[in-house]
């Protein structure tokens, strides 16, 4: 078995277009080294570092969460199951308001979101004399700490 993986083989394994992998090497998620055709190389453990990263992208952390995690690792390393773990423990309070955040957005998809606009007919009956606006601006019945 092969230590080192090109470009293209990195990216048909971990089920990615090769400029993920260009733009995560930019972004200081994965490295690489160059052969002396300026090809790059990537060590086969990278493929995990891949696959944590579709994984905490899939759950909806941003780059930079992905990205201090992954810089709590020691020397800068794949992650290990009880690393997995330690991060997925830290990350629980946010993935649940986030999934609280789809329930809510799923029990009321059909009504107002509360954005204050009034450009509705239904906002008139779930928003009258526009009470989502004094609470701040955006969607305030789905983000918002007040309800309806």
């Amino acid at each position: 078995m092969e230590t080192e993986l090109s470009i293209g083989a990195l990216a048909e394994r971990a089920g990615v277009a090769p400029s993920a992998l260009r733009y995560y090497e930019a972004e200081g998620l994965i490295t690489s080294r160059r052969t002396s055709g300026n090809q790059r190389r990537y060590k086969r453990e990278t493929l995990r570092r891949v696959s944590f990263i579709k994984v905490a992208q899939r759950v909806g952390l941003s780059l930079g969460e992905i990205r201090e995690a992954l810089a709590s690792l020691p020397d800068n390393r794949t992650p290990t199951q009880e690393d997995w773990a330690r991060l997925s423990k830290a990350w629980r309070p946010r993935l649940d308001e986030q999934i609280r955040l789809i329930e809510r957005l799923r029990e009321r998809l059909d009504g107002c979101i509360g954005c204050g606009c009034l450009s509705l007919s239904a906002c008139k009956l779930l928003n009258p004399d526009d009470h989502a606006g004094e609470h701040g601006a955006g969607p305030r019945y789905l983000i918002g700490e007040d309800d309806e």
